[in-house]
């Protein structure tokens, strides 16, 4: 199992935790990724392109090594994002975006935690996700996102292009839906 936990503990101050259940196999690193303006048209991800946006947000991330996206990471305002694999009963999409390029997506494009959840949720409408996520064998997932920054705490749960969020004081997620 893999879980993600966020806390407020005072008016400025939070605790973000994650840990992974990638496999034993699979090399991950930290990267340290400047804040950037760019000229391209383009954004290659992991699977797809997509429209890449006028400037970034400097951030670290932990990522596997070869995926484009990331599996945790804080951005130069302080949002955290972590996300887990959740497995759902609808079908998964082809391949597009996935939960690891949204994580990335919404730390490179979110300068709040709820910015974040809302580059997620439009790119998720427009893109959808799906596409194999794992490292020496076939897995498909939808996922959840524990998203925050000194401020909030969101918690936004997906299933192919659906997906709803509901805002907390702390939270933890796992491999599993928990929103009603």
């Amino acid at each position: 199992m893999c879980d993600t936990i966020g806390r407020r503990i005072g008016e400025n101050h939070s605790i973000f935790a994650k840990n992974s259940d990638r496999s034993p196999n699979e090399p991950q690193i930290i990267e340290f990724i400047e804040h950037k303006r760019h000229s391209e048209d383009k954004l290659r991800c992991t699977y797809i392109s997509i429209d890449q946006v006028e400037e970034t947000n400097a951030m670290v991330i932990s990522r596997p090594v070869w995926l484009w996206g990331a599996e945790m990471g804080v951005n130069e305002h302080g949002v955290c994002i972590g996300n887990e694999a959740v497995f759902t009963k609808g079908k998964y999409g082809p391949d597009s975006l996935i939960g690891m390029d949204y994580v990335r997506l919404g730390l490179e494009r979110g300068n709040t935690a709820y910015e974040a959840v809302r580059v997620i949720t439009d790119l998720l409408e427009k893109h959808g996700q799906g596409g194999n996520c794992g490292y020496d064998k076939t897995f498909k997932y939808d996922n959840s996102y524990l998203i925050m920054d000194r401020q909030e705490i969101y918690v936004l749960e997906t299933a192919g292009r659906e997906w709803a969020y509901k805002k907390y004081g702390h939270a933890s997620i796992s491999n599993r839906l928990t929103l009603g």
